[in-house]
């Protein structure tokens, strides 16, 4: 019986002192798919403008809620293509900050055509946690930057460049 309790007041503080690292682990992943979910979305607003040949708009909504839809709807060319609401997911504590705003809009050729973004600059979507859920300095900020061609990536804004490049920094 000793030994139980003494098994169990082990597991007891260990789990007591990765609880914080855990809870942090679990907020920076509602983050990251909050993020791949956005770049997701933006990837099917693209290629939707490609295959349809017409203009397809990617909107966000609330939280980091989404919706890909056509610009002018049609038969073949519906309102919704796609959606995403915050709970998929995701958290509610997740902040979504569209720099130049959204509807961002994808012409046939698959270039964006709506925010034009200034000369020699992307379109950027920020994305980061709420911080009075978590402190500024235990998340991982990520960006995501649509060129005006149509690319679409994601990076970190926290990371300096190196020598060689960091394909995650921004």
């Amino acid at each position: 019986m000793v030994e139980l309790m003494i098994g169990i007041a082990i597991v007891g503080i260990t789990l007591a002192l990765g609880m914080p690292g855990y809870s942090s682990w679990i907020m920076n992943s509602k983050l990251r798919a909050a993020a791949e979910s956005i770049q997701s979305g933006l990837q099917v607003a693209r290629s939707e403008a490609v295959r349809l040949n017409a203009p397809v708009k990617f909107t966000l909504g609330t939280g980091s809620s989404w919706v890909v839809g056509c610009v002018t709807t049609s038969t073949t060319c519906p309102a919704t293509i796609q959606s995403r609401a915050t709970g998929e997911g995701s958290s509610a504590a997740v902040t979504v900050n569209a720099v130049d705003g959204t509807p961002i809009t994808f012409d046939n050729f698959g270039r964006m055509i709506a925010p034009v973004p200034a000369a020699g600059s992307a379109t950027q979507i920020n994305v980061d946690i709420d911080p009075a859920v978590m402190a500024a300095s235990k998340t991982r900020d990520l960006r995501i930057t649509i060129g005006v061609s149509g690319n679409i990536k994601m990076c970190d804004p926290n990371l300096t460049a190196t020598v060689p490049p960091d394909s995650r920094a921004c």
